[in-house]
């Protein structure tokens, strides 16, 4: 199929972006008090170090803080062939610029656009981390990590230029670590800004859907000096067992007013886990910010830090900007990677007046069909590098806004095991439309999902209608000539489809790109073992797609 692979034009660009990323440095403006490596004393007496920008005019001012492992002191700065950069905006392509001052740590609140407006910023280095206490004693993701940020956050509070009201802001880990501290309730914590985090280390990175991931992990557990080291847990516990629900945040215990950023385009990373926080937080006052750009590109984009500013304005200035006034979701519904087709406020996710549409596999027509098959078929693929594809042609304008919901029947050859990974794509005029994905990869599919048929039995506890979950606490493995059903949630996006689009369905025992690092991104998750994956539909094996559609 015509642009289902990154061509030349795309591998030109991208290597152009690693020679000279798209990142500019814009001017430090006067009138800013920078103090470095300020001491924060904890409860156990050990200090933590930050960077601290506040206004120079005498005043209170309220805090926007954030708190990472990856060294608050590590800058970019200009340089005599453009921007000496951190080693991530070379290896993870932007498709557009990004603009930030050059006292802007990894991930964080830029002091340039946040201290002109009225606030102190404050960048932490993490116990453990960069010139903090504890030199490679640092814990990520740990019940002391969170605790640590609750006493900066009360310390910030304390402060004589500090109003006593403090927000979290950042990217990334820079949101992750947020969760934990958040269930505290510190008493001084006003509202907090997750801008793409992943809230289930299992779930989201680790085993998503049971399959481990082979890449990322791997990259952040060697890029990491924690002194538990994530890639080795991932691999001691392929089971969701006691050291995941250690590491996961208890996201029903956040109270204080939350702006989360759900992007469809970290489905590797962080996609499903900001959209579950943005779902299971107590906060009375919550938003969802929807985008499918690049990363950074939103973050620091006019439009994301406006709405950003409104939101902390409100709620540590107690500004009457009317941000009670604006719906709960800003959503960004993508016609194709670069054009948004439509750009709408709305009260929920997916939008209410969603309608759920089944669609079943007919393995004789290769079609997502609207009645079942009347006779029992048969499709078998090889699951190393193989796969099954099924089409839908749009008979009208129509949005497909959610988390669609595959349920198959399959049975194994060969193998006792299968990692099944579904891919939605886009087809118009018979050329693939490709989207912004994870780790700025431009050829990702519409959404995908993954899941391991051993560990497919259902959580009734926490599965929802058209949103299954598992416990992944059992492994069943499958039986010579056993006949097993998966059911399984493809993972959020929102999308235009206009008559005459084609919806493809692919199905297949392997990750659905390549893995060349510079050009695909970290991404690579298991492979099935050798063997023959056989697809039943129609009959009494119902397989079928549940889309998530909307009209136009």
């Amino acid at each position: 199929m015509k642009n289902e692979k990154p061509g030349l034009p795309y591998i030109a660009n991208r290597i152009k972006n690693i020679l000279f990323p798209p990142l500019h440095l814009v001017p430090f403006p006067a009138g800013i008090t920078i103090e470095r490596n300020v001491a924060i004393p904890m409860r156990d007496g050990k200090n933590l170090r930050a960077n601290i920008f506040r206004p120079t005019k005498e005043g209170i001012y309220p805090v926007i803080m954030s708190a990472h492992p990856y060294g608050k002191d590590e800058f970019n700065r200009k340089a005599w062939y453009g921007v000496r950069c951190n080693l991530q905006f070379r290896l993870i392509n932007q498709p557009g610029p990004v603009a930030m001052s050059e006292w802007t740590s990894w991930e964080a609140p830029d002091p340039a656009f946040w201290v002109p407006k009225g606030y102190a910023v404050i960048n932490i280095d993490l116990r453990g981390f960069g010139t903090s206490d504890d030199k490679g004693q640092g814990e990520v993701l740990s019940d002391q990590e969170a605790g640590d940020y609750f006493d900066c956050i009360e310390w910030a509070a304390a402060q004589p230029w500090s109003s006593g009201k403090v927000g979290l802001n950042g990217v990334s880990y820079l949101a992750i670590s947020q969760y934990k501290v958040a269930a505290l309730n510190p008493p001084h914590l006003a509202a907090i800004c997750p801008w793409e985090g992943f809230s289930d280390f299992y779930k989201d990175l680790g085993y998503p859907g049971g399959v481990r991931e082979d890449g990322f992990a791997k990259l952040w557990g060697n890029m990491v000096p924690s002194r538990t080291n994530v890639r080795t847990e991932q691999l001691n516990h392929p089971l969701r067992d006691e050291w995941y629900r250690a590491v996961t945040p208890d996201l029903s215990k956040i109270t204080v007013p939350a702006l989360v950023c759900g992007s469809f385009s970290d489905q590797c990373l962080h996609t499903n886990g900001s959209f579950r926080a943005f779902r299971e937080i107590s906060s009375t006052h919550k938003w969802l910010y929807t985008h499918r750009a690049g990363k950074w590109a939103a973050y620091y984009s006019p439009e994301a830090q406006a709405f950003q500013q409104r939101f902390f304005d409100y709620f540590l200035k107690g500004e009457p900007n009317g941000m009670l006034e604006v719906p709960p979701v800003k959503l960004d519904v993508m016609d194709t990677g670069k054009e948004i087709h439509r750009s709408r406020a709305e009260q929920s996710f997916p939008p209410t007046g969603t309608q759920w549409r089944t669609f079943y596999l007919d393995g004789a027509t290769g079609q997502l069909a609207a009645n079942l098959p009347a006779a029992k078929q048969e499709t078998s693929f090889d699951m190393q590098k193989g796969q099954a594809t099924f089409e839908w042609v749009m008979p009208e304008d129509l949005e497909i806004t959610g988390q669609p919901v595959l349920k198959v029947f399959i049975r194994v050859e060969g193998a006792s095991d299968l990692n099944l990974f579904a891919g939605l794509r886009k087809i118009r005029d018979g050329k693939n439309v490709p989207f912004e994905g994870s780790y700025g990869f431009g050829y990702d599919v519409v959404t995908k999902g993954w899941q391991k048929a051993s560990l497919r039995k259902l959580d009734p506890a926490t599965s929802q209608p058209n949103q299954p979950e598992h416990a992944f606490a059992e492994s069943q493995p499958l039986q010579p000539g056993e006949i097993v059903t998966l059911e399984f949630s493809l993972l959020p996006s929102a999308t235009f489809f206009k008559k005459g689009d084609v919806v493809r369905l692919a199905l297949q025992g392997h990750w659905l790109f390549g893995t060349i690092l510079p050009i695909n991104g970290p991404a690579k998750y298991e492979t099935s073992p050798a063997g023959t994956c056989t697809l039943f539909c129609g009959g009494d094996y119902p397989s079928q797609l549940t889309i998530p559609v909307n009209p136009v």
